[in-house]
């Protein structure tokens, strides 16, 4: 547990399996998502025969999830298994959090499985299909840049995860507004969590009744909770521990993955535009279970190049904001030694005790939106050699600054800075 800044809910669950606010083994937030995609299969294969395939499968998860140090063989005796489901599934990951999470819940399917995920990124050249609020968020709106709406579309169900569900109005806001454009006649709401009151539950019956739809709910743990009172917090801003070390360099690196660009632009809130391409499969425009196989490879050709550049035994290599799910594939393939997790725009207040979740917070304006604050939880000085942050897209030099003073602080050996690019761009950043 942790203390959220945010007045509209004060606490936070901070995941050992996610891959968000601690470093973990690459593998452990790849078998969470494909935990949950058992626990779907099971659901929609019916059958004794699948039941007990699947029981089989979900101990090996659940002994990685507890292990990591067996992570990687359950998740790839996962991979193996070539899952299929009856029908063709939509699933749909949550930004920022649950954006890897989503991906690799869906990437365990070997056909069938389409996925996109909401993001809060404003493209101006594409249209959003779905858009909804986030009610407890301190950033509500979600959008849904599909490039083909019809991966919307279908009689399937539509599987929506999340890390973790507290009331589930996130996900009635989402039904409600998928309804209304792309009907169909069931959904899935997918989490590690599942806090929601009986009331809660109950409001998913209600919708289930309004809209003439079934609505069931999968998670990896299911209880309940209860808040009382308000946080005392005294409103420090978060800086990275100082080292007594000197301050490692900082080496730009571009690093050719052979995926496709999508060249279109961003614009930050500060009216800034990013004319820099984005990543086509990173999910957050739409891909089906053909195009897996690219990223596959796109991201073992990443890891191959980024293992050359390790000098020290530990590594830790961080996502940024929404980007999590290929630098985690990219984490998993670099090697022993390596821990994963991500940058957040969650305000999380730190406190260095043994039972509290987050122990050390470094906070600086995003590269991408300077009128964003995002944070760095749970790294100490000296705790990794070398510490790989990747990004989706270049970004100006002046705005990533904030970010790598801060990691030349807390690498012990080097910084890289990667910036992925299709074999045919050798750019350098912007400004």
């Amino acid at each position: 547990m942790a203390a959220r800044i945010n007045k509209k809910r004060s606490f936070l669950f901070v995941s050992k399996v996610l891959g968000k606010h601690i470093p973990v083994n690459p593998y452990t937030p790849l078998l969470s998502g494909a935990a949950l995609a058992l626990l779907l299969y099971r659901e929609m294969a019916g059958g004794a025969s699948a039941a007990e395939r699947m029981d089989e499968l979900m101990d090996q998860a659940v002994h990685g999830l507890i292990h990591p140090e067996h992570a990687e063989k359950a998740y790839h005796d996962l991979l193996d298994a070539q899952l299929v489901l009856p029908e063709p599934v939509l699933f749909i990951g949550f930004a920022e959090t649950a954006t890897a999470l989503g991906h690799s819940m869906y990437n365990m399917f070997a056909a069938g499985a389409s996925y996109i995920h909401t993001t809060r990124e404003d493209i101006p050249e594409l249209e959003s299909a779905v858009s909804f609020e986030e009610e407890h968020s301190h950033a509500v709106d979600h959008l849904c840049y599909a490039l083909n709406a019809e991966l919307l579309s279908g009689d399937g169900p539509a599987v929506l995860v999340d890390d973790e569900i507290t009331t589930g109005n996130t996900a009635i806001n989402t039904i409600r507004d998928i309804q209304s454009k792309f009907p169909r006649k069931e959904y899935v709401v997918a989490s590690l969590l599942d806090w929601r009151s009986s009331a809660n539950i109950q409001a998913y019956r209600e919708l289930e009744q309004e809209l003439g739809i079934r609505i069931r709910a999968l998670s990896l743990l299911q209880g309940t909770i209860e808040v009382m009172g308000t946080p005392q917090l005294s409103l420090v801003e978060a800086k990275a521990e100082a080292s007594a070390a000197a301050e490692a360099p900082v080496i730009m690196t571009y690093v050719q993955d052979g995926l496709e660009r999508l060249d279109v632009t961003s614009a930050d809130s500060c009216g800034q535009i990013n004319a820099s391409p984005y990543l086509k499969l990173s999910g957050r425009f739409g891909l089906e279970s053909q195009d897996n196989k690219r990223l596959d490879q796109g991201a073992a050709q990443a890891a191959s190049q980024l293992r050359g550049l390790r000098e020290g035994a530990t590594a830790l290599v961080l996502g940024v904001g929404e980007f999590m799910y290929l630098p985690m594939r990219i984490a998993a393939d670099m090697g022993e030694g390596v821990a994963y997790q991500s940058s957040t725009r969650s305000p999380i207040h730190p406190e260095r005790r043994p039972d509290y979740g987050v122990h050390s917070a470094a906070a600086y304006p995003s590269a991408g939106d300077p009128g964003i604050t995002n944070y760095i939880y749970n790294v100490d000085p000296g705790q990794y050699d070398d510490i790989f942050v990747l990004l989706e897209r270049d970004v100006p030099r002046r705005r990533i600054e904030p970010m790598t003073d801060i990691l030349k602080r807390l690498a012990g050996n080097k910084v890289h800075l990667v910036i992925l690019a299709s074999d045919s761009d050798n750019g350098g950043l912007i400004g």
